[in-house]
């Protein structure tokens, strides 16, 4: 068989935090990406606002460096793919994987392979694809390099891993400083035997199959992300599995529902470095980039007009968190941060808030989304989203309310299924690293939520890891109250690993909340008087409406308040009359932390300059009805 020896296909794969971003920016640099005058940032891969401030990646991208061969060869096309570490963006993984014909597996020469890892390199060996095992970070200073050497070994073993992936290169990196060797470092140093990434693209060269095709063969090229641009439109990424794509070409397009159609390739695109440059042909193994169709979808197939074959559709995990979206129905709605003046004007005009705009929005999200869901409610205002965790759905409307959107939020929940006439919900493999005096608060906040302990290690350097498997809805919420018990030290990552039997009732959390009983600002008069019931969310001259949560009550009740009670003046006045109490500065949830702390009866107002908690039924008596009706049955 034909093979192309001038390029190479690998995606870079890991838990997140372990460094991807910052080595394919160093290979960027080693590769003369860039001219010597050139700003460059640090993680130049994390184009997107959300992906620099979170520190995470989020989207899949791709990139190309012309490796030139230190023996003088001819240059070498190596496409590298950026994917996301965290499974909740795990369907960006599965896509980034079908592009590619080996991966690189770093892993942190500290940390070794946590649950993400377990993840990405499961789904490799499933599509049996080559690996390449990169230990990252060597200069840290609790480096242990030889203890992560032989847990990733045993980690194959646990994925049964053949013969042929277990005998895998092991290449040492410190990707900050862009070195990397074959020969093992001291723990905690740089490899000293080299100063560039050499021996990194070495084995890239000698371990990644080149593409192979077959020279009779007819076109096929695989839709595998989709991009926009305000002149070309829809952009579709595609690698080209046999034939030859050509600009101006005519070729049939296979939808996911097996029509076909004739369409012309207006636009085609190669990628070096990170921009896009016109192209005339792209060849077997190529990745490109195409203009011109309009409604392509991911998982799609572009192939000969005269005998068009289909590629097989790319297919993801089911989700496992649903939430609902819905228009923003508080009384609040479309009057801007304070609600008063010219503010509330000029906020209105950018604002959207009806139910068309956000049922457009979520439509556009599922083009380029293949692991979301959307299902309509028994409300026209309102919808179902179903993504792989909390984090995915929280970015989304992370990304939405910094568009101008308003939105309801409702609790998130998850999606169970039936199996055998019984109701199944999804389960998480959860690791804790935590020092070891924190140890016992964290078995016993499992314990709450029904985690079960399947392992426990201690390296004898002060921390502890301990392996829960714990019921998806147990982690809602978790986070927080994770930090709080382990001081900020502990660090707590999970996956998906597949269904159980339902677990029973989960009480995550045990306060009730201070809800405002009438509208109105907060006065730092009510503020002092109601801090002392429990920990207030909102500071003085705030607006709020009835029904709004403005605190988390010291009981496990909710208690129905009047924060925007006012200080009676009268005419007599000693001067020591007054007293001056503090304020306790108020506690300012986040869109996680708010999603977090909502119970069935809540829900979250989202909007551009504030995120706010409310009861899902805002009259007083109406709430008290409902609820008497719930008891009695």
């Amino acid at each position: 068989m034909p093979t192309r020896h001038d390029i190479r296909n690998v995606a870079i794969v890991a838990h997140v935090d372990h460094g991807k971003t910052t080595i394919v920016d160093a290979m960027l640099k080693q590769a003369g990406a860039f001219a010597a005058h050139q700003q460059l940032d640090d993680r130049m891969m994390d184009s997107n606002d959300l992906e620099r401030e979170k520190g995470i990646t989020i989207l899949a991208k791709n990139t190309a460096v012309k490796y030139h061969p230190k023996d003088g060869g001819a240059p070498i096309t190596i496409n590298i793919i950026d994917t996301p570490g965290h499974a909740d963006f795990g369907g960006e993984v599965e896509r980034g994987l079908s592009m590619v014909d080996a991966v690189v597996l770093l892993v942190d020469a500290s940390e070794g392979p946590l649950p993400q890892t377990r993840f990405v390199l499961r789904k490799a060996l499933q599509q049996r694809k080559p690996v390449i095992l990169c230990i990252n970070k060597t200069d840290r200073p609790d480096s242990r390099i030889d203890e992560v050497v032989n847990e990733t070994y045993d980690l194959f073993l646990d994925l049964d891993a053949d013969e042929d992936q277990i005998e895998f290169p092991i290449v040492y990196a410190c990707g900050r400083d862009g070195i990397a060797s074959l020969t093992k470092p001291e723990n905690g140093t740089v490899p000293a035997d080299s100063d560039s990434l050499e021996p990194f693209f070495s084995a890239i060269l000698e371990h990644v199959p080149a593409p192979v095709y077959d020279e009779e063969a007819p076109l096929q090229a695989h839709v595998t992300n989709l991009d926009a641009d305000n002149f070309l439109g829809r952009i579709a990424l595609l690698r080209v599995e046999q034939g030859e794509l050509r600009k101006g070409q005519t070729v049939a397009w296979i939808k996911r529902d097996g029509t076909i159609s004739n369409v012309r390739i207006t636009e085609l695109m190669m990628t070096e470095a990170l921009t896009r440059k016109p192209a005339e042909v792209a060849g077997p193994g190529d990745i490109c980039a195409v203009a011109g169709i309009p409604d392509i979808m991911i998982g799609e197939t572009l192939a000969d007009p005269e005998n068009p074959i289909a590629l097989p559709l790319i297919t993801v995990d089911q989700p496992a968190i649903s939430m609902t979206i819905g228009t923003n129905t508080s009384p609040l709605v479309g009057r801007g941060g304070t609600g008063k003046g010219a503010d509330a004007k000029a906020a209105v005009k950018n604002r959207k808030v009806t139910a068309r705009q956000v049922k457009d929005r979520l439509d556009r999200e599922l083009i380029g989304n293949v692991s979301l869901r959307v299902l309509d409610t028994e409300r026209p205002d309102a919808w179902e989203v179903q993504g792989r965790g909390e984090l995915a759905l929280a970015i989304l409307v992370e990304q939405m309310r910094r568009e101008g959107f308003e939105l309801t939020i409702g609790k998130p929940q998850v999606v169970t299924k039936e199996v055998d006439g019984k109701t199944h919900e999804p389960v998480e493999r959860l690791t804790v690293d935590v020092p070891e005096e924190h140890m016992g608060a964290v078995t016993q906040l499992m314990g709450v939520r029904k985690g079960r302990m399947d392992n426990m290690s201690n390296h004898g350097s002060g921390w502890v890891r301990m392996e829960f498997v714990v019921p998806s809805r147990g982690l809602i919420g978790f986070r927080t109250e994770f930090l709080t018990n382990t001081r900020g030290t502990g660090i707590a990552h999970s996956i998906h690993e597949g269904h159980e039997p339902w677990f029973g009732t989960l009480t995550t959390r045990n306060n009730g909340s201070l809800v405002a009983d009438r509208a109105g600002a907060v006065t730092a008069f009510a503020m002092t008087n109601l801090q002392e019931r429990g920990v207030l969310f909102t500071d003085p001259g705030t607006e709020v409406y009835e029904g709004m949560i403005v605190g988390e009550n010291s009981r496990s009740d909710d208690m129905d308040v009047n924060i925007t009670k006012e200080k009676k003046l009268t005419n007599m006045r000693s001067s020591s009359a007054d007293s001056f109490e503090a304020i306790v500065p108020p506690r300012k949830l986040s869109l996680e932390q708010s999603l977090e702390f909502c119970r069935d009866d809540e829900c979250v107002e989202v909007t551009p300059e504030a995120v706010r908690i409310r009861k899902v039924i805002l009259d007083q008596n109406a709430r008290g009805r409902a609820s008497s009706r719930a008891k009695n049955g």
